[in-house]
């Protein structure tokens, strides 16, 4: 069957995508999800703090996903759950195997990529040490304390300040732990300053910056972990060992967007946000194959999510209509052969890049972007750019320059590595722009 469009992933991203390309008018809609059901990490981030951009109301994970569930039930939305999807081609065709159904190719007119992220595990940050049990990463003991009902452990170390391990280091106290500590190599934390001040500050647990877990000990389970002091390079201070009594370490250090099938469908992929390269609109480098959410980049609020997914939707509906108003139009010419088919698809993909298009790039003091590359002819109003400073600054100045000019500047009191930002660009701006564009950071001084 070739449905309109195949939604990869039925997290908040691909639940987004799917209800605004069904409002968009597209009638064969098909989620794919590898778990038995809808909602992706929100069913397991059983604390509140969700939904305040979006709905305006503050709510749990279940409760932002259960309400977009009961909207993609009122529609005929299809939806493929316990389903893995294994690959995706360039043309469109989605392999994916499930108990029911066993071995499928699928095909679509066009896809969106909403996967999520993954966590960083042990053997990325390379911890020395023995390999004992109760060594394991933040998002993993979440599941297993809100979903599974386990308790990982009793006395707790946490390495990493991200968000999943901040609220885990809360969580653990209220079911009856005790974090020794939250431990994070960098100068400043990796999460959200509200999870900073909730769930440490509030429970007077201790947070070590500039410091990182050097040993692990323990035969069967952990029994004490160093912690020791990092220089400017983030190598370990001799003589500033700290020991630990401790079971159970849990791992936030870093969350990672998942694209494997991406990088097998030959989507390019961006070396700073280990996510797809999207252009304004969430397509990525192959046309018809777009992106969104965690898959593109880490996000720290699902509200923004929510919005980018609701933008790959609409836009891949627009690419939809487009490519059936083609195949209509070719049905109507008795004499079109294939080849010349084939040749209306490829011109249509080579329109996608055609026109004027500018890179839109990183530049001092900020981490990444996204898009990656704006194409003023597909612009309607403005475009949308999210990015992430590469330290804490205050009284600062985002500059957004084509070459030596000046395009738009925008004051900031106050940036975190942990939050992202957003800046709109209107497309009277962008249309004065000749060379690529360029995103800086600067003090107010500057």
């Amino acid at each position: 069957m070739l449905y309109d469009m195949i939604v990869v992933g039925g997290g908040p991203a691909g639940l987004a995508a799917a209800l605004a390309a069904w409002n968009k008018g597209l009638r064969k809609v098909l989620i794919l999800e590898r778990d038995g059901e809808l909602g992706g990490i929100l069913n397991q981030c059983i604390h509140n703090g969700f939904g305040l951009q979006y709905f305006k109301k503050e709510l749990t994970g279940p409760e932002y996903a259960g309400r977009f569930i009961r909207m993609i039930r009122e529609t005929d939305i299809r939806i493929g759950l316990d389903t893995m999807v294994l690959e995706i081609t360039p043309q469109k065709e989605v392999h994916a195997i499930s108990k029911i159904l066993g071995y499928q190719i699928l095909h679509a007119k066009t896809i969106v990529l909403a996967m999520g992220c993954r966590e960083r595990a042990r053997g990325s940050v390379m911890i020395p040490g023995t390999r004992p049990a109760g060594v394991l990463t933040a998002g993993t003991a979440q599941r297993y304390v809100n979903m599974e009902g386990y308790m990982p452990g009793r006395r707790v170390v946490i390495l990493g300040s991200g968000d999943i391990g901040l609220i885990m280091a809360r969580r653990m106290v209220l079911e009856g732990a005790e974090v020794l500590a939250c431990v994070e190599i960098m100068s400043h934390p990796g999460g959200l300053n509200r999870n900073i001040v909730q769930c440490l500050h509030d429970y007077s647990i201790p947070l070590y910056l500039s410091h990182t877990i050097t040993d692990i000990k323990g035969r069967d389970r952990v029994e004490r972990v160093t912690v020791s002091k990092v220089d400017d390079a983030r190598k370990p201070i001799p003589g500033t060992e700290i020991v630990l009594d401790c079971d159970t370490v849990l791992l936030s250090v870093g969350l990672i967007p998942e694209n494997e099938l991406s990088k097998q469908a030959g989507v390019e992929i961006d070396p700073r946000t280990g996510g797809a390269v999207v252009f304004e609109n969430m397509e990525t480098s192959i046309p018809g194959i777009y992106a969104c959410g965690n898959a593109v980049h880490v996000h720290d609020l699902v509200d923004f999510v929510t919005i980018e997914g609701e933008k790959a939707g609409s836009a891949a509906a627009q690419t939809t209509r487009e490519v059936q108003t083609e195949q209509a139009v070719l049905v109507t010419r008795t004499v079109q052969t294939a080849q010349t088919a084939q040749a209306a698809q490829t011109a249509r993909d080579k329109s996608v890049a055609a026109g004027h298009t500018l890179p839109l790039r990183a530049g001092e003091g900020v981490s990444y972007t996204v898009p990656q590359i704006i194409r003023t002819e597909k612009v309607e109003k403005q475009v949308e750019i999210s990015f992430r400073t590469d330290r804490i600054r205050y009284n600062s100045v985002v500059r957004v320059m084509s070459g030596d000019k000046r395009i738009a500047a925008y004051k900031r009191e106050y940036m975190a590595p942990g939050e992202m930002e957003r800046i709109t660009l209107p497309l009277g701006l962008l249309e004065t722009a000749d060379r690529d564009l360029q995103i800086v950071v600067e003090d107010y001084s500057a």
